[in-house]
């Protein structure tokens, strides 16, 4: 049965073959899987992206994810020949996966294709306006002679979305960030940081 924020994206081929082998892992250390990609830049390069449940990762926890995933991949060996394996978090720029990655960063301008036609064309590029259990309405930035401003599209047929470097997404990302931290430190629960707290804390 579907949890209510599994991934809502999810790889295909030998990518999904290794986020099987690995999110159990992943999963299993508190963290939750963004994506797995292989890639052939550096010869092969694995890149897995992972996080807290509060969006927030380390270096350090990346370290503690890569040390304990290579084992599971040695004995599981998905992919033939070498390759250099990278965790990371998933950047300010993040790739969209989940219904709440949605919810989380509404009001903000995102860039996504769909795997079918959604009004006439499967590339978007907007700002999240709305979000619903099913989907979501996207206020276009840019629209094209007969384009309604906005338009509805389903999560299911989003295949690929990622947030869109903005000064705004820059200053709400690094806010959520430090008020996660601050609450994980005092072992609460996340709550969004006061507008114009100019505590600098790594």
């Amino acid at each position: 049965m579907e949890k209510a924020d599994d991934r809502i994206i999810r790889e295909t081929g030998i990518d999904a073959r290794i986020a099987a082998i690995v999110e159990p892992v992943i999963v299993g250390m508190g963290f939750r899987l963004v994506r797995v990609r292989l890639s052939g830049q550096n010869g092969l390069t694995l890149q897995v992206m992972a996080e807290r449940p509060d969006g927030t990762i380390t270096v350090e926890d990346c370290e503690e994810l890569s040390r304990a995933i290579s084992p599971a991949l040695d004995v599981d060996d998905p992919v033939d020949g070498a390759y250099h394996l990278e965790v990371s978090s998933p950047g300010i720029d993040r790739p969209m996966v989940r219904r709440s990655d949605f919810s989380d960063w509404q009001g903000h301008v995102v860039k996504l294709e769909t795997a079918i036609l959604v009004d006439g064309r499967k590339r978007f590029k907007g700002k999240i306006a709305v979000v619903s259990e099913d989907g979501f309405t996207l206020e276009r930035d840019q629209m094209s002679y007969g384009d309604e401003p906005t338009v509805d599209i389903p999560f299911d047929a989003v295949a690929d979305a990622r947030l869109i470097l903005t000064d705004d997404l820059i200053r709400d990302a690094l806010k959520k960030d430090k008020a996660a931290r601050k609450a994980r430190k005092k072992g609460g629960k996340a709550q969004e940081a006061p507008a114009g707290d100019s505590d600098n804390e790594d």
